[in-house]
């Protein structure tokens, strides 16, 4: 299995290797980004509003946006989330859920939080959850006029070959490593992009109004411990303080055990060795998982005899089946968020 930053569903997937060289040649890139940038399409979507030029820090320099762009890849796992909530539909974007067999359409365009935004558009794949980089020749042939891949692991070579096809924004300037990000920082740097900065701004205060309206209907979190955690590899794994669902957990006022932090040493979960579980000894249990995993660890002996467990404080949230309100949580965006802090606590009362 491999690990994935956003959700820990079996197969637990994730970009193991920084994006590798593709048999692309850099010319064909800048090719087919350029010879295809000015022709005309009737089904190009509507264009951002706002003031340009915008030019945007990030992690890999800076990109200068002359005009509103039009159409927009996003090669972040979550980025196209936060373009959808801004008005704009992406022409392309990464596949984070693998489709059923069988199923029609893509179930990433038919969450709860997006499905309305989507409507009947449906995005080209550009990225499959696990592959080693973007499809760069499928992204040129979109014609892009921005490139988002900001909640992404993308390294020097793989943001030189995207701005090649079209400017490019990395994610945030302040960002040390992948996916550390808060959510909000990533919300108005996608914003800013998009020539939308005061309205990102705006929404990014909507839902943190809705966390604080949760924590001060529940004065109670205040005082117990929490994490949350998934089942990987026959192993009982929490999520750091500093990852998005640690995040949305202290978020609606839990505290959280940071000790897994030290035991992470800089990653966004650890997995815990038999005797290390009593890091999740705490007064709430959160587990993202879907059904099979989850019954997998109900029959783990060391996670049901911890006293939350015994005492039925633990919520269940199915990941991508069901209401997925796991991978609302993972997804951690301006449209996935609202909906997840109100199953969140939900789950909980």
């Amino acid at each position: 299995m491999l690990l994935h930053r956003t959700t820990l569903v079996k197969p637990w997937r994730r970009v193991a290797a920084m994006l590798s060289a593709t048999a692309l040649g850099v010319g064909l890139l800048a090719g087919c980004g350029s010879d295809s940038a000015d022709k005309k399409s009737d089904d190009t979507p509507a264009a951002a509003a706002g003031a340009f030029p915008v030019t945007v820090e990030h992690a890999f320099g800076s990109t200068k946006i002359t005009k509103a762009p039009q159409r927009v890849v996003s090669v972040g796992y979550t980025d196209d989330q936060a373009v959808l909530a801004l008005g704009i539909k992406p022409v392309g974007m990464v596949d984070q859920y693998p489709n059923p067999a069988g199923k029609s359409p893509d179930i990433n365009t038919q969450w709860p939080w997006v499905k309305d935004k989507w409507g009947d558009t449906r995005p080209e794949v550009v990225m499959n959850n696990g592959d080693s980089g973007p499809n760069y020749e499928k992204i040129a042939s979109l014609r892009p006029d921005l490139i988002t891949a900001v909640y992404s692991e993308i390294d020097n070579a793989a943001y030189e070959k995207l701005s090649r096809i079209a400017p490019t924004v990395g994610r945030t300037k302040g960002e040390k490593e992948p996916f550390s990000a808060p959510w909000q920082d990533n919300a108005v740097h996608i914003a800013k992009a998009l020539g939308k900065e005061t309205e990102g701004t705006e929404l990014v205060q909507g839902i943190q109004d809705k966390l604080d309206a949760a924590k001060k209907a529940h004065p109670e979190f205040a005082d117990r411990t929490a994490v949350a955690l998934s089942w990987y590899k026959d192993s009982v794994a929490p999520f750091t303080s500093t990852d998005v669902r640690g995040r949305l957990t202290t978020g609606i006022g839990f505290k959280y055990r940071t000790e897994i932090d030290t035991i992470a040493d800089g990653k966004f979960f650890t997995a815990l060795s038999p005797e290390r579980v009593d890091l999740v000894d705490v007064d709430r249990i959160f587990v993202i998982n879907d059904k099979a995993d989850t019954e997998a660890l109900k029959k783990f002996e060391l996670f049901t005899n911890l006293p939350a467990v015994k005492d039925g404080k633990v919520s269940y949230l199915l990941d991508s089946e069901g209401p997925a309100v796991g991978a609302a949580m993972s997804q951690g965006t301006l449209l996935s968020l609202p909906y997840a802090i109100d199953e969140l606590v939900k789950s909980v009362d």
